[in-house]
């Protein structure tokens, strides 16, 4: 694999200016974004939606597939990933945020990310500072990898404006749909509330499949200590109290592994 070749990375750095007057918050929508072959063989490399090796979160905030585990890749997903992570593509999203990132080699929260039918993600703030490196998180890059999804099946990934005075998403801006090989790559510092704008309803058989890689930078002054994701009620979850207890257990270091499924 010519990892110099997976990408156009100077169409990156050349798209710096829609990306930083993206609304509501600094992003970029890619397609196309890799050699078809490529993509393709990234697409045959996920394994079904019931796959064992697959950890599950099922709960009234998210319901999902994931995997993180090096080991558990097969060699095009490994080699991928790896290529994700490498000085040259570092550098080009550097120049693209103008902030010095760094890798996390770790792929913590990120990886495959897989949901069936009756999937959903809440609209939430991710993680801020890495629990383990204590770097901030900065970038989010997301890599759609199924085919022939159909709109009507929901699983659009949703941009949310921010509330000041609640603290919490306000208009849905932008939904970014379900697209084979389009990249969306998004700054994660701006009160970046995004999630899964209508929940999943593709038939048996298909899960919205995607490939993630979060890239981190040094702490800017007065970053919010959460090392771990903020959710929000949906609109059918306002004054539902154990949705709201949920939500302050997840976001909490101390309480998250005991709701964390």
């Amino acid at each position: 694999m010519n990892t110099l070749e997976l990408f156009d990375i100077q169409r990156i750095i050349d798209s710096q200016s829609i990306y930083e007057n993206a609304e509501p918050f600094p992003h970029l929508i890619l397609d196309e974004f890799l050699p078809f072959n490529l993509a393709e063989d990234l697409f045959y490399d996920f394994p079904s939606i019931g796959d064992t090796k697959l950890f599950e979160y099922n709960n009234p905030l998210e319901i999902k597939k994931a995997l993180n585990d090096w080991n558990s890749y097969p060699p095009v997903t490994y080699q991928f990933l790896q290529f994700l992570n490498s000085e040259p593509v570092v550098k080009a999203l550097s120049k693209l945020t103008g902030v010095q990132l760094y890798p996390d080699n770790g792929l913590h929260g990120g990886g495959w990310h897989m949901h069936g039918s009756g999937g959903k993600l809440n609209p939430h703030l991710d993680y801020s500072i890495h629990p383990k490196l204590g770097l901030q998180r900065k970038l989010n890059l997301i890599v759609y990898l199924t085919k022939d999804w159909e709109e009507d099946w929901g699983g659009s990934l949703g941009l949310w404006s921010h509330d000041e005075e609640k603290g919490s998403p306000n208009i849905l801006k932008t939904e970014v749909q379900i697209k084979f090989n389009r990249a969306l790559l998004f700054d994660t510092t701006c009160n970046s509330w995004h999630g899964i704008s209508r929940p999943v309803s593709c038939p048996q058989g298909y899960s919205r499949n995607s490939i993630a890689v979060y890239y981190l930078a040094d702490p800017v002054e007065n970053a919010p200590e959460r090392s771990r994701a903020l959710y929000a009620p949906t609109e059918d979850q306002r004054d539902d109290e154990e949705i709201l207890d949920l939500i302050r257990k997840r976001v909490d270091v101390k309480t998250s592994k005991s709701v964390y499924k």
